[in-house]
């Protein structure tokens, strides 16, 4: 990478620090299996001085649902989960699916099948204040939070069996929202592997990658790398954000009962870095391989039917993607907000971190931080401009 690009990738960040649009971050480029870029600035804690480093831990939030995803994948390659399978063969509670529509409930129509939730194409969104469904999620996930801390925890099967009581907000298929279909798709894993799911990531993602510091909850031993989160008040200031969002613990100082697909790992940049690069490897890493290359393919080259597809790319920022196997993947870059390519696939999380791989140049990108409602924001949108921009 060229230095004045890499001046300006610097110089965008700290400007960003000094204004508190975020504490700290860290941001690795990779290209042809080799780091061409790499920085951290500002700090993991505040109030103590605490800097940002390489081996800084984060909370992934949505960007644990590709982990998810491969770990579906990889069950799927092993002939034990057939994504066409509905979701009510394998946990209890999805049976008698129900379906609200113009404010009535009434039975659905059509099975939930696992296909739906990689695609979130369920019904079961995060909630909302409009609808009864919206009430009934958002009811449930206080509930779960206010028994967070107690031996009355939710677990991984609990939580997703107890959504299956709960009418979704449209027939399995007929259209596309975000949500909790990933914490379902977890507790899958959990009852067709016979292993926990924080277990079956551990032997089929985590060791063969060698990523050490990736998982549920970080050991006493690592807790001070944790790096806190923050919050932009109405008057720009920076302030501590110590939230349980999601059924998430902030604390994470202990195994949790709920292991969320959707939200509940944390990670460093090199260790996400590894499950990056054994994606644009085609599902090998260092000589070992966790999937087999047409799994690869497969898991990035998903579509929504067009009717999801137009209800995605109302979602600020998504035109010009679609949407498929918890991730997002480029199909039109002519009509993308930002500089992209064609077939690029990634996530992001909702405290900060992002993460995007691009097969043509065999590249990733990754940016790590903490800030609350952060997704991507307009700074990790200019970063991402300021590289692609270039011939690297």
């Amino acid at each position: 990478m060229k230095e004045e690009t890499k001046e300006k990738l610097q110089t965008l960040i700290s400007q960003a620090i000094d204004e508190n649009i975020t504490a700290g971050m860290n941001m690795l480029v990779r290209k042809d299996n080799e780091e061409i870029f790499y920085t951290e600035h500002g700090f993991r804690n505040l109030e103590e001085g605490k800097k940002i480093q390489r081996n800084t831990i984060f909370r992934l939030y949505s960007m644990s649902k590709p982990i998810t995803a491969a770990a579906a994948m990889i069950l799927m390659e092993q002939g034990k989960l057939d994504l066409a399978q509905p979701v009510a063969e394998i946990l209890p509670g999805y049976e008698h699916l129900m379906v609200e529509e113009n404010g009535e409930i009434r039975p659905a129509k059509k099975m939930l099948t696992l296909h739906y939730l990689l695609n979130m194409a369920s019904g079961i969104t995060y909630g909302d204040e409009d609808t009864k469904a919206g009430r009934m999620i958002q009811q449930y996930l206080q509930s779960c939070i206010e028994r967070l801390h107690t031996d009355q925890a939710v677990t991984t099967e609990e939580f997703a069996c107890h959504l299956g009581s709960i009418p979704l907000s449209f027939e399995p298929a007929s259209a596309w929202a975000y949500g909790l279909s990933a914490d379902i798709l977890g507790a899958v894993i959990e009852k067709v592997s016979g292993m926990r799911f924080g277990e079956f990531l551990e032997t089929y993602l985590f060791k063969p990658l060698g990523m050490k510091d990736t998982g549920f909850w970080v050991p006493e031993e690592k807790i001070s790398r944790l790096a806190d989160a923050y919050e932009t008040t109405e008057k720009g200031e920076l302030l501590p954000y110590r939230g349980n969002h999601l059924v998430i613990s902030y604390r994470k100082d202990k195994p949790p009962a709920f292991e969320s697909g959707g939200a509940g790992l944390v990670s460093t940049i090199d260790d996400y870095a590894r499950f990056a690069q054994m994606l644009l490897n085609k599902g090998t890493l260092d000589g070992v391989r966790v999937m087999s290359e047409k799994t690869v393919q497969f898991f990035t080259s998903g579509k929504l039917l067009p009717r999801q597809q137009e209800i995605m790319e109302q979602w600020m920022g998504l035109e010009g993607y679609t949407y498929s196997h918890l991730m997002r993947r480029c199909i039109d870059p002519g009509r993308t907000s930002v500089l992209s390519q064609k077939d690029e696939y990634g996530w992001d999380g909702w405290l900060g971190c992002y993460f995007a791989n691009f097969p043509k140049s065999n590249m990733t990108f990754l940016v790590m931080q903490q800030k609350k409602d952060a997704g991507t924001i307009p700074l990790v949108r200019r970063l991402r401009n300021v590289i692609l921009s270039q011939e690297l």
